[in-house]
């Protein structure tokens, strides 16, 4: 083959890898290159204070606006076992300056571990024990708090205080059980305010914040599944009215691998609905990865001595136009090129949409040897910003076969040295699979490479802390004030004929209650308060903004009035977005402010042979239903609230027929 045409190369491997759409893919697909994922859920605890110190919990702050800073730097050390830890390695490569910035207000001494902890949270305590029971697990007779290192960077320590509260559990989703590996009641790590070349920024206002752990087994099978069994959990969690909600404060891990792949660890996924493109992705990631690890085999016989061969360029040799390379240049940056043996046709390997096997060295070198993107191009590049003229030259200098392929990146004399080895270790990599490491999530389905997994070995016990004993006592003291189950939540909808498309909302906002109490008390059809919850009290939110005070009680208040008051449902239809902004005018003001004027039904129907005579002066189309409909409509303002709005269009109905006897 004398021309190599990178774009070819992507879309012949996309198709080997058999890569579809995820809303193309069926079970069968999932099952053939065996899809396999599990959850890592995490939700913050509503408490006043945080878990180990009597700092206040969920007071945010601004992150320019701050008191002290700690810097840190990472060393890594040997373990008991006379080994390293992997993320630890990485991590010191890196040459990261951390910063943490503290204000006053949420943070003391004990998040730098200059205080010893004070004992744990009583009330976090008790709101995990309930969530844990409400997920069927079996709890622990003592809770005994273990250290567990945190070698990212996101607390300053090093290392989180977290407990095993319940292990082997069960939820229940629509069509199977998941079971469920443990639950754990940790600390909350920082919030990330930048991360740029050499350093990073923490902001502390959350660190230490009560946290739940969630942990399932690998047993989705598809990526709808991971996703419905992560809203469960947040559901569940959401059922006990006892967790914070809101931005940041769910987050969750998606553990995912394919058959002869690893587990790759999505990290922090804000949002549900990214869940199913994600996995979907990442899972074809690694077969399609797979595949290029049988085709490096077969094509480099000698693994064992493959070696990169890498060349300092002049600029000025090859009058690169690329305005990266001539930032590069300008900011006395030093170009290389570096050979890879027997790796044409790797680089434009296909591995997620849009993306190729050069990214997975392109997004290494960002992360390990800090040189910010865009800081590489390859010889396979499917928007090509080096010609075909320089690459020859950059061939001949770096005495490529035509078998080899080509990459160059810029970066500061420094960091050289740390990108060339990151690069020979992925490539490394590439012979033998997956490799096992966490990944950053993005909204159109695609991840980039975070960090090395941590080691297995990572907890050990906190000699700080005594152990909690759990009483049976107390356990079922507990047990016999949990919520009602959420698929018992999900059954109930069903058999009222709750429209299911509420349902999201209704468990996400934890709603149910509110939505059983005025079934039973005030003897509302479910159907119209499901609707009224789940569709138009979820418009208003996406239209409007709340009012001071305004909270979901009202609207149970609203509907008593309405039934107090001999109005028709419906009209709380027209009431709730006045009361969504004003919730503390009365429901009196609520009326007229929406012009509403009590008719009775003889009255209101007394219009229906004037509108009919109008109607067929004006129609196009003269027919019962059409004009059923238009009438309905003319009348629909003088009906709401003064009668039911089916009755409305039968009432009509019956009047048209008389009419066209």
């Amino acid at each position: 083959m004398n021309h190599f045409e990178p774009i070819d190369n992507y879309n012949q491997t996309l198709k080997e890898a058999g890569y579809i759409s995820r809303h193309e893919a069926t079970q069968k697909d999932y099952d053939r290159i065996g899809f396999k994922s599990g959850l890592e859920v995490h939700q913050q605890l509503k408490t006043e204070e945080k878990l180990f110190c009597r700092c206040p919990a969920g007071v945010y702050h601004n992150h320019d606006k701050y008191d002290a800073e700690v810097i840190r730097h990472m060393r890594p050390t040997l373990s008991e076992l006379g080994e390293y830890d992997g993320t630890a390695l990485m991590e010191f490569k890196t040459r990261k300056e951390i910063i943490y910035r503290l204000k006053n207000e949420s943070t003391c001494t004990y998040e730098v571990d200059d205080t010893p902890p004070f004992p744990m949270n009583e009330t976090a305590l008790d709101i995990s024990l309930r969530i844990s029971l409400l997920s069927r697990l079996n709890i622990v007779g003592e809770v005994h708090v273990t250290r567990k290192q945190y070698l990212d960077g996101s607390i300053p320590t090093g290392f989180q205080r977290t407990a095993i509260i319940g292990v082997e559990g069960e939820i229940y989703l629509r069509n199977k059980t998941v079971r469920l590996i443990q639950l754990s009641l940790e600390e909350d790590s920082c919030r990330e305010i930048s991360d740029y070349r050499h350093t990073r920024v923490y902001n502390t206002d959350r660190l230490g914040m009560p946290l739940i752990e969630t942990v399932t087994y690998h047993d989705m099978a598809n990526p709808d599944e991971v996703q419905e069994a992560c809203d469960y959990i947040r559901f569940l969690n959401r059922s006990t009215g006892m967790v914070r909600t809101g931005i940041g404060t769910g987050r969750q891990d998606v553990n995912v691998s394919c058959r002869g792949g690893s587990r790759v660890e999505i990290k922090g996924v804000s949002h549900t609905k990214w869940i199913p493109e994600l996995t979907h992705n990442e899972s074809f990631r690694q077969w399609s990865l797979l595949l290029l690890r049988d085709k490096l085999n077969k094509k480099v016989k000698d693994r064992n001595n493959w070696k990169i061969h890498s060349q300092e360029l002049n600029y000025y040799d090859y009058g690169f136009t690329y305005q990266p390379i001539v930032n590069a240049r300008d900011e006395k940056n030093k170009i290389i090129a570096v050979n890879l043996p027997g790796f044409r046709g790797a680089l434009s390997h296909f591995t997620q949409p849009g993306k190729v096997f050069g990214h997975e060295l392109e997004d290494r070198i960002s992360v390990v040897a800090c040189l910010e993107r865009p800081n590489m191009t390859h010889s396979e590049s499917l928007t090509p910003v080096v010609s075909e003229e320089n690459w020859q030259k950059v061939r001949k200098a770096l005495g490529s076969k035509p078998e080899d392929a080509q990459v160059i990146f810029w970066g500061p004399e420094e960091d050289i040295a740390t990108a060339l080895e990151t690069i020979e270790e992925r490539c490394n990599i590439a012979f033998e699979g997956i490799p096992r490491e966490t990944r950053k999530s993005f909204r159109d389905g695609t991840t980039i490479f975070e960090r090395v997994l941590p080691g297995p070995d990572r907890m050990y016990p906190d000699t700080d802390t005594p152990p909690i004993p759990l009483s049976d006592q107390y356990i079922e003291s507990v047990r016999q004030e949990l919520p009602t189950d959420v698929i018992k939540r999900y059954r109930q909808l069903k058999k009222w004929g709750v429209p299911e498309d509420t349902y999201n909302y209704i468990f996400k906002k934890n709603l149910f209650p509110l939505i059983n109490e005025m079934v039973e008390e005030l003897g509302f059809d479910p159907v119209f308060i499901g609707t009224l919850i789940g569709h138009q009290l979820k418009w208003v939110e996406g239209h409007y903004s709340h009012g001071k005070g305004f909270n979901y009680k009202i609207i149970k208040a609203l509907l008593r009035y309405v039934k107090e008051n001999n109005l028709d449902k419906t009209i709380a239809e027209e009431m709730l977005p006045v009361v969504y902004v004003h919730p503390r005018m009365d429901f009196d003001s609520v009326l007229a402010n929406i012009n509403y004027q009590p008719q009775q039904p003889d009255e209101i129907l007394s219009r229906v042979p004037y509108l009919h005579e109008t109607f067929k002066k004006t129609a196009y189309r003269d027919t019962v239903a059409n004009e059923t409909d238009w009438i309905v409509g003319q009348l629909r303002k003088s009906a709401v609230g003064n009668m039911d709005l089916k009755v409305l269009k039968s009432e009509v109905e019956k009047i048209l027929n008389h009419q066209n006897v």
